[in-house]
């Protein structure tokens, strides 16, 4: 089996795969703090809860932004399972050309989605990446990655408000009832929802418009659900997207 692991600011993704089939997804909370003893302690004991046998996992790749993680999960590869994880990043071969100013500016969760969206499609895209940040990047006909946009994630925008209006209550990130909110919290939940989904769509009419090609747009990670049926850009959500971009690449690096 191959473990994938996504390194992100709010939660580090475990997937494995067998061949090409993701038969298990576990999600825990980042926390810088933790060692790799700890995080190799948890996945252990999740591998347990679900039959599956450290001698199982014969393979392994990573794609962090969390820079400070990645020496704990390539530590928690190395004692768990005794053999070296692939790291998405600069010299990895992606298949497809980065035409970033600087390709090493470039997350890695941004190249592994638009690897996997473009195998997928093989046409022109746009990947909207509802993470702590959500992120939309660009992908050519050709398979260039050409760049993007990064805006402040849903959450992180709730949670500014909640935080710097003393007034407001927390509400969950739900879709209210209607626009016109006739209490507070249905209020608050339009501004949430609904006005992410108008920043979802006019960056999405702007980024086609510069482009100049059709665009699939393809949405993944945590609210996708919540917000793609709202827009009227969006045209697919794939829930495991990085996931399966983290299977792809490792199947072109192998040996």
């Amino acid at each position: 089996m191959l473990l994938a692991i996504d390194v992100g600011n709010t939660n580090i993704v475990y997937g494995l795969f067998d061949g090409g089939h993701l038969v298990h997804q576990f999600r825990v909370e980042t926390s810088r703090r933790r060692t790799g003893d700890e995080y190799a302690a948890i996945l252990q004991q999740l591998l347990a809860m679900h039959d599956v046998a450290v001698t199982d996992i014969d393979a392994a790749i990573i794609a962090s932004v969390v820079p400070a993680l990645t020496e704990p999960m390539l530590d928690l590869v190395r004692r768990t399972f005794n053999m070296e994880a692939l790291v998405v990043g600069p010299g990895i071969r992606s298949g497809i050309a980065i035409l970033y100013e600087n390709p090493r500016d470039v997350g890695a969760d941004r190249i592994v989605n638009a690897v996997a969206a473009f195998e997928r499609f093989r046409a022109g895209l746009i990947v909207v990446d509802f993470g702590t940040a959500t992120t939309f990047d660009c992908v050519s006909p050709k398979g260039e990655y050409l760049g993007g946009v990064i805006a402040p994630g849903v959450e992180i925008s709730a949670d500014a408000l909640f935080a710097r209006a003393a007034k407001l209550p927390r509400v969950e990130i739900a879709k209210p009832p209607r626009v016109v909110g006739r209490n507070t919290q249905h209020s608050m939940q339009s501004g949430i929802v609904f006005g992410y989904v108008s920043l979802v769509d006019g960056l999405v009419e702007k980024l086609t418009e510069e482009l100049g090609f059709a665009c699939r747009v393809v949405a993944t990670g945590g609210l996708a659900r919540l917000i793609a049926p709202l827009s009227r850009t969006i045209q697919d959500v794939d829930d495991d997207l990085t996931l399966t971009g983290l299977r792809i690449l490792y199947e072109r690096n192998r040996g």
